[in-house]
């Protein structure tokens, strides 16, 4: 698939379910924004860009702690409803920005912070985003990326990429830790720290929020049920199709 034609996708997946991903409890809520929130400690006079910024989630939590937030994203209905709830936020300081990852229309040194949450897997080059995450980052700059982790396994990787796929046809690749450090160390950012979490995917909210199409969620469901023991044992599958997956959190500077 060329990169237009993945362009399209993403807007077409994404423009539709904007609104959905605002009130999405799993993009709202998450451990993680403590930790962001953490790293910009006396970080008043700081620009951070939110990249693939969805809704918006991590742009709200953010803002009251830095001069600017720029929110990024390839899909204008999502930066649509970004503009709206900033506004009713009363978050003054947030604005917005149309694009794609690989291409940022921002200046070399242009950031102190960097951030990006749930958006990586969706992108068509992760090595080209993340070189240009660094050339917009000031020197010292600290990039941070919340994003679903590959176990790495060929087995427990081919299951989940096949699910993520057939519930999102906009999906690219969730990627295993090695992957991600590899990918950093080319983009020349040196990863300070990194953690693990453990997010919890309630089935029908999940297949809801982004319109599935019934025959996809049917074979989603087949697929569980049809893969072995280990496979249902990691990702804790539930009868319902419940399950759950892990979440790599990163934190790299230039």
């Amino acid at each position: 698939m060329t990169s237009t034609a993945h362009t399209q996708v993403v807007q077409k997946q994404f423009g539709e379910q904007a609104a959905a991903y605002l009130s999405s409890a799993v993009h709202a809520q998450g451990t993680e924004f403590a930790l962001l929130q953490a790293e910009l400690a006396g970080a008043g006079a700081a620009r951070l860009l939110d990249v693939g910024c969805g809704a918006g989630h991590v742009s709200f939590n953010v803002a009251p702690l830095v001069k600017e937030v720029v929110a990024y994203d390839l899909s204008q209905q999502m930066l649509d409803v970004v503009a709206g709830a900033a506004k009713d936020r009363g978050l003054s300081n947030i604005r917005t920005v149309h694009g794609a990852a690989e291409r940022l229309p921002f200046a070399d040194g242009e950031f102190d912070f960097v951030f990006s949450r749930y958006s990586a897997h969706h992108w068509s080059d992760l090595g080209l985003a993340l070189r240009e995450v660094r050339r917009v980052l000031k020197p010292g700059g600290v990039a941070a990326f919340v994003d679903v982790l590959s176990p790495g396994s060929p087995l427990l990787d081919t299951y989940l990429q096949t699910v993520e796929v057939l519930r999102d046809t906009s999906h690219v690749r969730d990627y295993s830790a090695g992957e991600w450090m590899r990918q950093f160390s080319e983009a020349g950012l040196h990863v300070r720290n990194s953690s693990r979490q453990r997010l919890r995917l309630e089935y029908t909210s999940w297949v809801e929020r982004m319109r599935t199409p019934e025959v996809l969620r049917a074979a989603i469901l087949e697929l569980q049920k049809a893969m072995g023991q280990e496979v249902r044992d990691y990702y804790e599958i539930q009868a319902d199709g419940t399950f759950s997956t892990d979440v790599l959190v990163v934190f790299a500077e230039r």
